[in-house]
């Protein structure tokens, strides 16, 4: 199968697992019904997702809901086309986006994306900047022992190993969210590559999911990629430490990504668009982000947009103590109340 074939039978695939779903669901009944509510998009936060669909629809056989992993991309697309209830990914959406499609998105839970490796004789403690790893994935530094890094590393001996690198493919929010990050800290890879959920990475080989990403990266000697830290924590994946803009070398945590997002969002905690890369402050973890929930801001019908509401005040409350034992922070307290208030604006 060609690449064309190949991707154009993957979308009508997909187009055909989420119209399976929504038929499932129940689009269309009368509003005394029950309603399932269907989102679909990226792999970042499918876990929360997951947690979230059990523990709700714990609460009513009336609303109950489901989340179907296709990618940020994919996600927009099918929100944009007025396909599913809700879309969610990592790419913030555009103005026409927003104005044609009459969407917005809002801010569900913070992520972090985290270098992971597998570097011979090196089990932590590696240290890695913005500008190192920007050459890394462009191909510049291509052994473990190159200077960039051992300057950056003089305590911890670096193998003569030839670096093998690992990314996602188009479309994923994980791509944007890393090339952020990239692009911010090195001219070179804003010029080459840029900030896109679809990079034409210059090197290495794609991994279609963050499982298959961390199975290439632990069976390859000498492999490096990116993964969600909620993932990376989960299989006990060995992570970078980072160089953030206060010049201090960060793991990432709950605590490194919160304290991002307080860099950025406070004093007024209204942003909820921002870019959370390379923030400010000595704790901040600097690739750090919100994963959105794309919404239109005017369905046309009253019941599901009824229940997109509750699903998300219920998210926004009890759902963000599952948030938490998932691995994904929970939004700061500061930011509820207008996170809250813009989803009011869905009718």
């Amino acid at each position: 199968m060609n690449e064309r074939a190949f991707w154009g039978s993957r979308a009508g695939l997909r187009s055909l697992i989420l119209g399976m779903a929504l038929l499932c669901a129940g689009e269309g009944l009368p509003a005394q019904e029950n309603v399932v509510l269907v989102g679909s998009g990226s792999s970042v936060p499918a876990p929360l997702y997951s947690r979230w669909a059990v523990e709700f629809n714990k609460r009513s056989q009336n609303l109950q809901f489901k989340y179907l992993p296709t990618g940020t991309k994919e996600g927009i697309t099918d929100i944009s086309h007025g396909t599913g209830d809700f879309g969610a990914g990592e790419v913030p959406l555009s103005t026409p986006e927003r104005e044609e499609g009459k969407l917005t998105e809002v801010p569900i839970a913070l992520v972090g994306i985290v270098p992971i490796y597998n570097v011979p004789g090196v089990k932590s403690g590696l240290h890695l900047s913005g500008e190192v790893l920007a050459e890394i994935f462009l191909g510049e530094i291509r052994d473990w022992n190159a200077a960039a890094i051992t300057r950056l590393n003089p305590e911890v001996t670096l193998p003569n190993a030839p670096i093998h690198v690992v990314h996602r493919p188009s479309g994923k929010g994980s791509n944007y969210i890393f090339t952020d990050f990239l692009s911010k800290t090195s001219a070179q890879f804003r010029a080459r590559v840029g900030t896109s959920a679809s990079p034409k990475w210059p090197v290495g080989e794609s991994a279609e999911r963050s499982s298959d990403m961390a199975d290439q990266v632990r069976k390859e000697s000498g492999a490096i990629g990116y993964v969600e830290l909620a993932y990376a924590m989960k299989n006990g994946l060995t992570q970078a430490e980072v160089l953030n803009p206060a010049g201090k070398y960060v793991r990432a945590t709950a605590t490194s990504l919160i304290e991002a997002c307080r860099q950025v969002e406070q004093p007024h905690w209204d942003k909820l668009t921002a870019s959370l890369t390379n923030a400010p402050g000595e704790d901040s973890f600097p690739i750090t982000s919100f994963t959105w929930a794309y919404l239109r801001t005017d369905s046309g019908d009253m019941v599901r947009a009824h229940g997109i509401s509750e699903l998300l005040n219920w998210a926004f409350d009890d759902g963000q103590k599952f948030a938490e034992e998932e691995g994904y922070p929970p939004l700061p307290e500061e930011m509820l109340a207008n996170v809250k208030e813009r989803v009011k604006g869905i009718r």
